[in-house]
């Protein structure tokens, strides 16, 4: 027993306690409240993760909720995003909401509060606002609207709903405590005026509430036992819970803030994610370069992978950078076991083998999976014409090259041993194709007398091989902590990020359908992409078979 308890994060200890405690008559009640501004990210799976697993480990409730208080940011392109990637991620909430829907009860609690004389209408502009606020050493000014009657305070914030008033003329501010050292006491805005059509109540409202008030009491309202947000938010924790005594909600979600996630050569700010697409440095949200859930998706990243990342991450209250070869790892697990091996010539090279018949094409066994024998086999095309990749010879040969080279043999995996007899260039000196010899003797890659071939590479005939676009994809950053320090963050993306190159494939994949992925034996794990068609195939590189970076990091 004592050892189960040591394996349960800290939020997960809480709730265990809460439970034997008999607290919020023993319900757990999780919530999603993205706010529908943009797509969502890795470090908001982890957020959908740890809500809906706790929900599920506890059989409780999990709502989603857009946070939708800001119409000017806000589309309807985001919320259905939103839906689907948490769908996508493999969890289903109980309700969805928005805080739009308690907009009414919303002004109601804020009317409460005026009456109550714990909220003000202020005249003050942001900037005079800012002034009086003043600083952690310096106590903040109350405010010369601070002591307005209640009934002119009732008056002017009905007119303020009614649309009498210009954006930026009042804004309803709560009555706490201009000297706290915390800031976000000191007479926080509850409502501004913002004369703008919102994606689901159009143009019902002038008056919108802001978020730190009616997050909360949105949780409140759903009837939200743990209310799990990341640590930026704990110095909010007074004023989430300022709210809702003071209204005095039905319910007192908990709130309880943990760490957030921040990878390696990733942004994971929202904001500088828009300036990304909105500057055209990448295609879009799902460009595969971006750590947007969607983006990862059309990468080739699968939900297991995602999940399984997010668990070996874990929770924690400590701020941390976790390496984004820890994600890149969880995707080869997952895909290795279950992604088909195909091959692909990604940097094609002619291979010319001269004795064997001019006109004969053999289908030859290839396994799918070495790994997974009952997965079985299939067949592929052998002809005198071949492709190999351009870095699998080398005229003048490294010391330990088992791979070809002038007069040395190797395997062509499921194929032949073939010998590199002469190299044909053009008239600049680039070698256009190469021609060897094969021994019918070593059909399957076996070997006839017992010789040993160190080397064996993969091929595909260029007789039957199908063209594709393949699309390289790169870390976008070059620094590893890219929005740190002084340096623009754009001026770090990384040049070569993206290669597009023309490849040649087996003809399994003629039929290949977007979204499927496949393991380019010795290349890595390929996904086909949503602009993928009969006429012109395209590949995303997922990840690579090893992690390249950490190898070149070493010989650094």
């Amino acid at each position: 027993m004592e050892e189960e308890i040591k394996s349960l994060n800290f939020i997960e200890q809480i709730i265990e306690k809460d439970l034997s405690e008999g607290k919020n008559e023993k319900r757990v009640h999780t919530r999603f409240p993205p706010e529908p501004n943009g797509y969502l990210h890795i470090g908001h799976a982890k957020s959908i993760c740890l809500n809906g697993g706790l929900a599920k480990k506890y059989n409780g409730k999990f709502n989603l909720r857009f946070d939708d208080t800001n119409p000017e940011t806000e589309e309807e392109e985001y919320v259905k995003s939103i839906r689907n990637d948490v769908q996508w991620l493999g969890f289903q909430w109980d309700n969805e909401f928005c805080a739009s829907d308690y907009f009414d009860q919303l002004y109601e609690y804020a009317v409460q509060l005026i009456k109550a004389d714990k909220a003000f209408v202020c005249s003050l502009t942001s900037e005079q606002t800012s002034e009086y606020r003043g600083n952690t050493m310096i106590p903040g000014k109350n405010s010369p609207d601070r002591d307005r009657s209640i009934e002119e305070n009732l008056d002017l914030f009905n007119r303020m709903k009614n649309g009498e008033f210009p954006d930026g003329k009042y804004t309803l501010r709560a009555k706490i405590d201009m000297a706290s050292q915390n800031m976000h006491f000191r007479d926080p805005a509850m409502y501004r005026i913002r004369k703008k059509h919102h994606w689901r109540t159009g143009n019902k409202w002038n008056i919108y509430p802001m978020y730190d008030y009616a997050h909360g009491v949105s949780d409140a309202i759903e009837g939200i036992t743990h209310s799990v947000c990341t640590l930026e938010f704990e110095v909010h924790r007074p004023l989430y819970e300022w709210f809702n005594n003071t209204i005095a909600t039905k319910y007192r979600p908990q709130q309880i803030e943990m760490s957030r996630l921040n990878i390696t050569y990733t942004v994971m700010s929202k904001r500088k994610l828009m300036q990304l697409v909105n500057e055209k440095h990448v295609s879009g949200w799902d460009d595969p370069r971006m750590p947007t859930i969607s983006g990862l998706r059309r990468r080739g990243y699968t939900p297991e992978a995602i999940r399984d990342f997010c668990e070996r991450v874990g929770i924690s209250k400590r701020e941390n950078l976790i390496d984004v070869s820890l994600l890149e790892f969880s995707i080869r697990e997952d895909l290795n076991k279950k992604a088909p091996r195909v091959m692909g010539v990604l940097n094609p090279l002619k291979v010319v083998i001269t004795n064997y018949p001019d006109d004969q094409i053999e289908e030859l066994e290839a396994i799918n999976n070495p790994e997974k024998p009952e997965d079985g086999s299939r067949m592929v095309p052998f002809s005198k014409e071949i492709y190999i990749e351009q870095e699998d010879f080398q005229e003048v040969p490294a010391k330990k090259w088992f791979r070809l080279a002038p007069g040395t043999e190797v395997r062509l995996r499921y194929a032949y041993f073939i010998t590199c007899q002469e190299i044909i260039k053009d008239a600049s000196g680039k070698i256009t194709e190469l021609h060897c010899t094969y021994d019918p003797a070593s059909r399957g890659g076996n070997s006839p007398d017992g010789r040993k071939v160190k080397g064996t590479i993969h091929w595909v005939s260029a007789t039957k091989g199908i063209p594709a676009e393949v699309r390289l994809y790169d870390r976008l950053f070059t620094a590893e902590t890219p929005d740190k320090g002084d340096v623009d963050f754009k001026e770090l993306i990384n040049p070569n990020s993206l290669q597009v190159i023309k490849s040649i494939l087996e003809p399994s994949l003629a039929e290949a359908k977007a979204g499927e992925t496949f393991q380019f034996e010795r290349m890595g794990y390929f996904c086909v992409d949503k602009e993928s068609s009969a006429q012109n195939l395209v590949f995303n590189r997922t990840v690579t078979l090893k992690d390249g970076w950490a190898k070149q990091a070493e010989k650094n």
